[in-house]
């Protein structure tokens, strides 16, 4: 394979990417319920956003579960969020799950407004995105 520039490669493929990216999102590490029985709200007040930016949100169609939680039927969508390689956080701030992805904006109504939660997180040094595997558990 000589000759193949494998930079230039991934530098186009990510900016290719980065150019499919309409959502906006934030990233953000969940805090400890508090609740303020003055206000009858429930915050959390230390939890911390890890990225906000643009996003592609798109769903994996075929991981779609149907589960039951307490004494209800929820169906558990499953989408995989592309974040921009150089979104990459600090050591100290590894994506985990149990993270989540707020959806602030999206060209797609539906979208705009979601709470994924994050499932697995794809690394590899060959990819044009940052991926992240997450649900829908409404």
């Amino acid at each position: 394979m000589s000759g193949i520039d494998v930079n230039a490669l991934l530098r186009d493929g990510r900016a290719a990417h980065e150019a499919l990216m309409l959502d906006t999102v934030r990233l953000v590490r969940p805090g400890t319920d508090v609740y303020n029985p003055a206000t009858g709200a429930t915050t959390q007040p230390d939890a911390r956003t890890l990225y906000s930016g643009p996003a592609r949100v798109k769903p994996n169609i075929a991981h779609v579960l149907d589960v039951e939680a307490g004494q209800r039927q929820v169906v558990l969508r499953r989408y995989q969020v592309a974040l921009p390689w150089s979104a990459m956080p600090l050591a100290v701030d590894r994506i985990v799950p149990g993270d989540q992805v707020l959806v602030d904006s999206s060209p797609d109504p539906r979208l705009a407004g979601m709470t994924l939660w994050v499932t697995s997180v794809g690394e590899s040094a060959t990819a044009t995105a940052w991926r992240l595997e997450t649900e829908d558990r409404s």
